[in-house]
């Protein structure tokens, strides 16, 4: 399994960071790559998401689904075609602002965006290829684009939420192996 995981500290109550994160169909505002989410469902486990990605010359539909929400903590989601990916949106109150914190904030939450999938998973008919393109060539070639895509994302998310943008300090997180 590959993993890519993402945080940042956002200075809000849990409570907002948990009910902007929960509006799923708004991150294609934020994605260079994701064209539009088609939602059906409240955002509660069971809401089913079509992401539509374009990418070089590639198009494809990601059908995702939300499996778990702990509000305002946590919500748990699994790609229910074509890969094998599982990921989460993880908010956790901070004890303390940082050092950096604005002078007008309260309080602070790291917020996290994890990731894992099987890239081995997908079959090339499950994609529908250019020519003489291999499927290992494009999963190379896509495991850093899903890096920075998903860096872009919560980088714009919190200045969205913030309601104004400011410098944002990411931090990578991986496990070994990944």
């Amino acid at each position: 399994m590959d993993e890519i995981a993402v945080s940042t500290v956002v200075y809000l109550p849990p409570e907002e960071i948990y009910e902007f994160l929960v509006d799923f169909p708004r991150y294609a505002d934020y994605s260079k790559h994701l064209r539009d989410v088609r939602q059906s469902g409240d955002g509660s486990p069971g809401t089913r998401y079509a992401l539509y990605f374009s990418w070089w010359k590639l198009t494809y539909t990601a059908e995702s689904k939300v499996t778990d929400v702990t509000p305002p903590t946590r919500i748990d989601w699994t790609i229910t075609k074509d890969v094998h990916a599982v990921g989460r949106w993880r908010v956790e109150e901070l004890d303390e602002l940082p050092e950096e914190a604005p002078s007008d904030a309260d309080t602070a939450c790291r917020v996290f965006f994890e990731v894992e999938y099987d890239p081995d998973s997908v079959s090339a008919g499950d994609i529908d290829l250019p020519r003489f393109v291999s499927l290992g060539w494009v999963i190379d070639k896509l495991r850093p684009v899903l890096q920075k895509e998903a860096e872009r994302i919560v980088e714009r998310i919190v200045a969205d939420i913030e309601g104004q943008p400011r410098r944002v300090e990411l931090t990578i997180h991986s496990k070994p192996g990944s």
